[in-house]
Parts: C-alpha cells; sequence; structure tokens
C-alpha cells in the first residue's frame, strides 16, 4: 500500500487572509499619522521661511528708516538683497507680501494651506 504524505510547508488561505487583514489595519493606521505629520511638516518650513522674510523685513525698515518692506525690496540676487530666495513648500506666493513697520503678522497662502506669523 502506497500512504499519502502532506507537505506541511506552504500558508493556507484563512492564514494569507489574516495577514492580508493585518496589513489592512496596519495601513489604515499609518496613513493617517503620515499626512498629519506632513502638514506639519509644511507648516513648520513656511512659518520658516515667514521668519525669515519678518526678519529681513525689519532690518531693512531699520537701516532705510521706511515703514514698509515689500518682497522686491528683499529677495533677489546681489549684495542690496536681504534674502537670495525663498523655496516654497506648497506653491505658496511670497511676492504680495509687504511688512510694514506696524504689522504684528504676515501671512501667505496656497491652495492647500494658510500659515500665520507673528511677529
Amino acid at each position: 500500500m502506497k500512504t499519502l504524505q502532506c507537505s506541511a510547508r506552504a500558508f493556507t488561505l484563512v492564514e494569507i487572509m489574516i495577514v492580508a487583514a493585518i496589513i489592512g489595519m496596519l495601513a489604515a493606521l499609518a496613513i493617517p499619522a503620515f499626512t498629519k505629520a506632513r502638514q506639519a511638516s509644511r507648516e513648520k518650513a513656511i512659518t520658516n521661511n515667514l521668519r525669515q522674510f519678518a526678519a529681513a523685513a525689519q532690518q531693512y525698515i531699520l537701516e532705510n528708516g521706511v515703514t514698509q518692506a515689500a518682497y522686491s525690496d528683499l529677495v533677489g540676487v546681489g549684495t542690496a538683497y536681504y534674502i537670495q530666495s525663498i523655496n516654497t513648500v506648497a506653491n505658496e506666493d511670497y511676492t504680495t507680501i509687504t511688512v510694514l513697520n506696524a504689522t504684528t503678522q504676515i501671512s501667505v497662502s496656497s491652495a492647500v494651506i494658510t500659515v500665520s506669523y507673528n511677529l
């Protein structure tokens, strides 16, 4: 008589489905956390850009004795400018920002995010 030998080396369908369900649950937990961390990172990068812009504007106002500083006064290539360039994170537009001497807050916005910085 011949005896049949079973190989116990393969995974069953139930085991594979359980692993797929566990991976799905981990992804469901990880994706919102990743999105939140990405948003926070964008906000911090934009806030840092605004902080640098505000510091340059205040220096420009003090050195030139004026009451406002526009983007075109601060950003450019050469020794007459205070910032060489501002790298965007979420396609925000810094060119419309003008810092007044009495301003206490500056903001920048894009289609994705709006960030304000208190001077």
